[in-house]
């Protein structure tokens, strides 16, 4: 569920998505001090949680183990950062922003180039029911849905199953699908940088094993990304899969329109909010990517009509990872049992 409160709907209907966009351009110009502040503060945590964590493995793998978990969370920090790098929101230089980037893909285990390139695409097509298939968590409508065979449904289902998406998907993403550049095969540059991602991971996990061995990589390396990994799938999934959100057929889609209504304003508390860098203050993200990710609660405070409205909680969350089909008709996202009232 992603609800809003009282007078903000009626606000919101005055000023259209594409007037926000005008306003947004307010807060796009990055800070240099602000940004190399938030990269020193969120790599030297790594680094040291890294550090320290290879250091207890002479104490207790339980104790290695604990501090890698912990340090899932700056590595989730550190994608975020390099999602800003990715809409040339970090620093003035988009060359910087995309060095930058390419650096921090290596601990991400994310080919820079190839992610960029389907998140663009994304950010262009979210919630056109005509262009599903690249960057997206994968939704049907119920028609299509009703349409399929048995075995047809049976993958969908499992596909959405909590256990794929949130179990398996996050380490068959980082781990498998990210070693190629599925989709955007056709293209060297999108080959260069897979393979050197790759090759700049190999030479890593290569001098880890030279130095310590296979316990840093099994009780370091492995835990602390697959659990950013998972938190970052949820994250995403939760940006746009709730009741409420927008779909549209190619003929009727607007992308302005799109972003506003489809993207969740998810509320964390403070500390969790640091932790994903602001990423659930999803609507405006998508409203104006340009905006650094520090300058997002800027917006809230000046505009209670963007801090009240599409907001979700952890709790509501929850409760929309039961919804997996969208009903043209009512508009809405529906679990598999509502949708089988509507059949």
């Amino acid at each position: 569920m992603v609800h809003t409160s009282g007078q903000p709907d009626q606000a919101q209907d005055a000023l259209n998505a594409r007037d926000w966009v005008k306003i947004l351009s307010g807060y796009r110009e990055p800070s240099a001090w602000r940004s190399f502040f938030e990269l020193g503060v969120t790599l030297g945590a790594f680094v040291g949680l890294w550090a320290l964590a290879w250091w207890s493995l002479s104490i207790s793998a339980w104790l290695t183990l604990a501090i890698s978990l912990c340090n899932a969370a700056f590595l989730l920090r550190l994608f975020a950062i390099q999602h800003d790098c990715g809409h040339a929101a970090f620093f003035k230089s988009r060359a910087m922003s995309d060095w930058l980037g390419r650096a921090i893909g290596v601990l991400t285990l994310t080919p820079y180039d190839v992610w960029r390139r389907s998140h663009s695409i994304h950010h262009s097509s979210s919630g056109n029911l005509g262009r599903r298939g690249m960057g997206d968590i994968h939704t049907i409508t119920v028609a299509e849905y009703k349409s399929l065979s048995a075995l047809g449904r049976l993958g969908y289902r499992l596909y959405r199953h909590p256990i794929v998406l949130f179990g398996l998907g996050p380490g068959y993403i980082f781990f498998l699908q990210n070693r190629l550049p599925l989709g955007l095969m056709a293209k060297a540059r999108y080959w260069v940088s897979a393979m050197c991602t790759n090759a700049a991971i190999l030479v890593a996990l290569l001098v880890i094993l030279y130095f310590g061995g296979i316990m840093p990589i099994l009780l370091i390396f492995a835990p602390s990304t697959l659990l950013a990994a998972t938190a970052g799938v949820w994250l995403f999934y939760v940006q746009h899969q709730f009741e409420t959100t927008h779909w549209e057929t190619e003929d009727d889609w607007d992308l302005h329109d799109a972003a506003l209504h489809g993207s969740s304003h998810y509320v964390m508390p403070a500390v969790l909010q640091w932790l994903s860098a602001n990423i659930g203050i999803h609507h405006v993200h998508h409203l104006y990517s340009r905006i650094p990710f520090y300058r997002l609660p800027e917006v809230l405070r000046d505009h209670d009509v963007l801090a009240n409205g599409n907001q979700m909680t952890i709790r509501e969350s929850f409760a929309n990872a039961r919804l997996h089909l969208w009903d043209e008709d009512s508009k809405r996202l529906l679990s598999f049992a509502q949708a089988r009232q509507a059949f």
